[in-house]
């Protein structure tokens, strides 16, 4: 997974070298062999909150909807900064259809293949907390200066977590979260908005952004290179914006992870599956191309190496490795059912049989693998 070209619009006549560190490929993770081969978790008694900062989860609540079923309904979102605000929304948004025992988005259905439910919300909670462990602790790497950051804009907010986090870092910035789903939080800072919307569709907001952040679109976008330029035009000069994307094709150092695993048959085709759709599972690798064709400068390419699973002796990785884990478990039914169903013409119980030897191999230390971010 590649994280973070951070990079500035063009906004001086005279082009600036881009700088590229050199590619972090060359780290090698070491395994803890001394440690248990069973790793004693299952998806409903994982507890995420371990990991991830249990003040931001609190503050996630799901928004609360007026009984009127046929006309368009108001969600009523109450701040612990100031008073009530409401916003309308066209009932279609917010009805949001079960599919394969899962709840899923409404607005532009079927441009994004994860559910929307709980069980998925903490799942993105808990990755926005393994996230910034593996960048250093950070909510981002761009280097902004705080009196220079008047606007921003949080790509496919989500849960809205990582856009109430830096609202609170730049208290005098207005911060705008985007998405397709309706489930964002009912208290948030003052400075911090959610809007349905779809990244996709024309920009039509005239006011630019000093800092526009992506993370984690991998499987959802049907053309990056035109996200990427709206993100550029859409930038005030001199603004940042910040990739953090996933390379998502599972590999091991030392070649325990190899074609046998159900794991690389189940990562291979969920690629094959996305891209069958028109969506890129792997725009890690390919960010800091379009970014520098869009007209950036300034563009700086870093990867992280995520674990799967806390087989690392070291101990940065391996807490890494353990939140993944926890986060893949949570997750996997829900990366899977959509695309192998719908795309690749497999029967529920067929998946999941394929699914309960995947978390098998993860949870006994079957292979010592790892992904790009």
């Amino acid at each position: 997974m590649v994280n973070s070209p951070t990079d500035t619009p063009a906004a001086a006549a005279e082009p600036v070298p881009a700088t590229v560190p050199a590619p972090t490929e060359a780290v090698q993770i070491e395994a803890d062999d001394a440690v248990s081969s069973l790793i004693s978790i299952t998806p409903s008694e994982s507890s995420l909150t371990i990991w991830a900062d249990r003040r931001s989860l609190d503050r996630r609540a799901n928004v609360r909807k007026s009984p009127e079923r046929n006309t368009p309904q108001e969600l009523v979102v109450e701040c612990r900064y100031s008073s009530s605000y409401s916003t309308s929304l066209a009932s279609s948004a917010v009805d949001y259809p079960t599919e394969h025992g899962r709840r899923y988005h409404a607005f532009r259905r079927g441009a994004y293949i994860l559910p929307n439910d709980e069980m998925e919300m903490d799942r993105l909670d808990l990755t926005h907390a393994m996230v910034c462990k593996a960048i250093g602790d950070k909510l981002y790497l761009a280097p902004l200066e705080k009196e220079k950051v008047h606007r921003i804009l949080d790509v496919g907010t989500g849960t809205g977590i990582w856009a109430m986090e830096i609202a609170d870092e730049f208290p005098n910035a207005e911060v705008l979260g985007n998405d397709l789903s309706a489930i964002q939080p009912t208290w948030v800072p003052t400075n911090v908005k959610f809007e349905i919307d779809d990244v996709e569709s024309p920009w039509v907001n005239s006011k630019k952004y000093d800092y526009i952040f992506v993370r984690h679109m991998a499987g959802s976008i049907a053309d990056w290179p035109k996200l990427v330029k709206n993100i550029f035009d859409n930038l005030n000069p001199g603004g940042w914006a910040e990739f953090h994307d996933l390379d998502g094709e599972y590999y091991s150092q030392d070649g325990s992870f190899t074609e046998s695993h159900t794991t690389n048959y189940w990562n291979q085709k969920c690629i094959e599956a996305c891209r069958m759709i028109g969506r890129e599972p792997c725009p890690g690798r390919k960010i800091e191309g379009w970014v520098r064709d869009a007209g950036f400068r300034n563009v700086t390419h870093e990867q992280f190496k995520c674990p799967v699973g806390p087989w690392p002796k070291d101990p940065h990785f391996q807490e890494i490795g353990m939140m993944n884990l926890i986060q893949l478990l949570e997750g996997l039914e829900g990366f899977s059912l959509k695309l192998f169903c719908e795309v690749l013409g497999k029967t529920r119980e067929e998946v999941l049989v394929m699914l309960a030897k995947v978390r098998l191999e993860m949870k006994t230390r079957a292979f010592h693998a790892m992904f790009d971010q």
